[in-house]
């Protein structure tokens, strides 16, 4: 796993809202996702394709359980877009600078910060900074994106002394949303940025300083689901006061679901926090318990199964839909006497997955011990 600062780039958007979150983070784990491994898997394969068309030295095609015609199509749309942008920094400048997956450095405002930029392209009058996101989740801007312009920052200190570099211009691409959003700013804007917003937020963040504010970047927020600022705000959304008892104006539907989709995700978080703490074994929540979820029938060797079936006298085109019969399908078949006399040594019903719920259920509280045997 890669070096990662405390004040990272990609969390920017987060810390510089809500500057004590970084210390609040550190007691939880980074969690690994099949998105952030996707992404991973994304960045490697466009590096090795931009390389290779460059003539820069780039090893082995990289390989991963995401390669696919999909992941081929995209990292080459990521790639000839970074073509169409190296072309045209090279007409303006024949010896225009490109460095592809580079290291970036920015604590001369954010201590101890710095970051990895997907492509620099840097020339006479105009330095470009582009990102490839590979998620599908919501489109990402570039305007005023502080992980933009911390890039910009980094990348601008390694050759202010050698191009004379007026605008900054910060593209990210997201292939799989067909989204291109470029923003540009005069490198003096940047640096008043830096300078007046930037560095006062980075100091207090990397103290754990300043107040919680709740908002739409608690999404990746590793705490979000526990954070009593976050907890408080919601509640607080939750509270309505009806005028009238009978029906609700269109206005006031409008404005509950405004206040319901911020609600739902709050609870969703705390929801899979919790069920996942419970099944884990690390908390057992006051009125609630983990039980073992439904699960359903199934063959455990349909082979056999339909060997005892056709010996018995029922034929091929009778259990089989271009496969064996379901098990509902075939109970209703045979009976459920005769299914249970040919095929209880065939048939297995797996564990449940687990799942929080109120003590009110009636289902037998799970065990943990017996599951962790089996």
């Amino acid at each position: 796993m890669g070096e990662h600062a405390k004040l990272s780039a990609s969390a920017s958007h987060r810390w510089m809202e809500c500057t004590p979150c970084v210390e609040l983070e550190a007691s939880f784990p980074e969690a690994n996702s099949v998105y952030a491994d996707e992404g991973s898997a994304a960045h490697a394969l466009s590096e090795y394709k931009l390389k290779r068309l460059l003539k820069i030295k780039s090893g082995k095609k990289p390989v991963s359980q995401y390669d696919s015609q999909e992941l081929e199509d995209y990292t080459d749309q990521y790639v000839t877009f970074a073509c169409e942008c190296i072309a045209e920094a090279r007409a303006r400048t024949k010896d225009a600078v490109i460095l592809i997956e580079q290291r970036v450095d920015f604590s001369r405002f954010v201590p101890e910060g710095f970051g990895t930029a997907d492509l620099v392209i840097v020339a006479d009058g105009i330095m470009d900074i582009c990102d490839l996101k590979y998620g599908r989740g919501v489109p990402v801007s570039a305007e005023h994106n502080p992980q933009m312009q911390l890039y910009a920052l980094g990348a601008y200190g390694l050759f202010e002394e050698i191009y004379e570099i007026e605008r900054v211009r910060m593209t990210i691409f997201q292939p799989r949303l067909d989204n291109v959003s470029t923003y540009e700013m005069t490198v003096d804007e940047l640096m008043s940025w830096a300078e007046n917003e930037l560095k006062p937020k980075a100091e207090m963040a990397s103290r754990g300083e300043g107040e919680f504010k709740p908002g739409e970047h608690c999404r990746f927020c590793r705490a979000k689901a526990v954070c009593r600022a976050r907890a408080k705000a919601n509640l607080e959304l939750a509270k309505y006061d009806f005028a009238d008892p009978e029906l609700l104006s269109d206005e006031e539907m409008g404005e509950i679901l405004a206040k319901a989709e911020q609600l739902q995700a709050w609870v969703s978080d705390l929801w899979e926090y919790a069920q996942a703490e419970a099944i884990a074994g690390r908390k057992k929540w006051p009125g609630f318990k983990v039980v073992a979820g439904r699960s359903n029938r199934r063959y455990s060797d349909e082979e056999k199964a339909a060997e005892v079936l056709l010996v018995n006298g029922y034929t091929e085109k009778q259990i089989f839909n271009k496969k064996l019969l379901g098990i509902g399908d075939m109970e209703k078949l045979t009976g459920k006497k005769r299914f249970e006399e040919l095929l209880k040594d065939y048939i297995e019903k797996p564990a449940g997955k687990p799942a929080l719920v109120s003590e009110t259920d009636k289902r037998q509280e799970w065990n943990r011990a017996a599951a962790d045997f089996d």
